[in-house]
């Protein structure tokens, strides 16, 4: 079973037991999050998706810890200009482990034949409005 969640702004695939590393939380070191926001759920083959998210359904996890990611450095250069300029960054983080993934959404029934039958027949049965020809210019020579 995994789901597909958004957390933080960015989307993850996610299963039980699985760490993630994700944009810094205000939760504390310890504490248990729940996310709501799950996008896709996958059932052992039955796939479930949102429009946008899946009602019902969440995604619990428990904060390991807070740090910061790896250094990135950020070097810009013009060639025979002497312009050198040097940056780094260091993006923090928080590892969660994800406890397991909720569903309590039923899942959603395809719709009757006879139901998209009548839908197609209200479309072909209702008149449709033609529009006016545009009026062409003509010219006028003198």
């Amino acid at each position: 079973m995994y789901a597909i969640v958004e957390i933080a702004g960015q989307q993850f695939k996610v299963s039980k037991d699985l760490k993630v590393y994700v944009h810094r939380l205000t939760n504390e070191e310890g504490s248990k999050v729940s996310f709501d926001k799950v996008l896709l759920l996958d059932d052992n083959g039955s796939i479930t998706l949102g429009a946008p998210a899946i009602e019902g359904a969440s995604v619990e996890a428990k904060v390991l810890q807070h740090l910061k990611g790896d250094k990135v450095i950020v070097f810009k250069k013009k060639r025979r200009k002497g312009y050198k300029k040097r940056n780094g960054h260091r993006q923090y983080l928080t590892q969660i482990v994800i406890e397991g993934i909720s569903s309590l959404a039923a899942p959603k029934k395809a719709a009757t034949k006879k139901a998209a039958v009548e839908a197609t027949t209200e479309e072909a049965v209702a008149p449709k409005v033609k529009k006016a020809p545009k009026a062409k210019k003509e010219d006028t020579k003198e």
